[in-house]
């Protein structure tokens, strides 16, 4: 009895030995990420930062498809963009909003792998707001897009005012087609704290749902791929201490 029960031990702590060492099953959508990922239109800096900022396994929470109509918002330098175009490439469509005329038109123009990107034709007023650092403000608007399967905006969300947040959010609510979903990711702020010159740069994901509540969508989920436990919460997500460092969280609504 006393050997029969070491060699079960033995045969389940080899068991769990080979398990943590096995590589992770892909499904066919994550290979298709990892692929794009891995694609030469993407600098060797972009690509340095995939063990941070999860881009495959953000994808797959958010519900990525490659047959899907997704619009990316504020693109920025098109970090997400330069994945999302060769995913959706064949059998979907990308459109990119809000703030694109500065880098992501040129790119879309410049790089071939990227000349299927559409820029939506929004009538958004994407403008600092006065004496606020950092904010901008977008009137009321149309994303000019519409029966969309999903909308995403990765690290961004801060730089709205509360007004423009919640333009932002009646007009992704309206190009959703019902079921089409609205990922979100953005900077933790402690919950309740007040906007300061150190945390102006991160979101209270409490207020986050709120407002998306607001504007008529459903809390599908969250994900703790991006929970950050020696992140205090404390400190701008530029300094050196924070910088790629910063506890961030992802949360899925869905249009009803």
């Amino acid at each position: 009895m006393h050997n029969a029960l070491i060699a079960t031990l033995l045969l389940l702590a080899s068991s769990l030995a080979h398990a943590q060492f096995m590589p992770e099953k892909l499904t066919p959508m994550g290979e298709k990420i990892e692929a794009a990922m891995k694609g030469d239109i993407r600098t060797a800096e972009e690509k340095e930062r995939d063990g941070e900022r999860k881009p495959r396994q953000t994808l797959e929470f958010f519900g990525l498809r490659d047959d899907m109509r997704v619009l990316e918002l504020i693109p920025s330098g098109g970090w997400f963009t330069k994945i999302l175009a060769p995913v959706l490439a064949d059998k979907g469509e990308l459109y990119v909003a809000i703030g694109t005329a500065r880098a992501i038109e040129p790119m879309i123009r410049d790089v071939p792998a990227l000349a299927k990107v559409k820029v939506a034709q929004t009538d958004a007023k994407f403008a600092p707001a006065a004496g606020q650092m950092g904010k901008f403000d977008l009137g009321d608007f149309s994303l000019g897009v519409k029966d969309l399967d999903l909308v995403l905006t990765f690290r961004n969300y801060h730089n709205l005012t509360p007004a423009a947040r919640a333009s932002l959010n009646r007009a992704v609510f309206a190009a959703l087609k019902p079921g089409g979903r609205y990922g979100i990711l953005d900077h933790t702020r402690r919950h309740n704290e007040p906007e300061s010159g150190e945390n102006w740069r991160r979101m209270d994901p409490v207020l986050v749902i709120k407002e998306a509540q607001a504007a008529g969508f459903v809390l599908e989920d969250f994900s703790n791929l991006h929970y950050i436990p020696d992140d205090e919460l404390r400190y701008e997500v530029g300094r050196h201490s924070v910088k790629g460092n910063s506890d961030r969280f992802a949360l899925r609504f869905r249009k009803p």
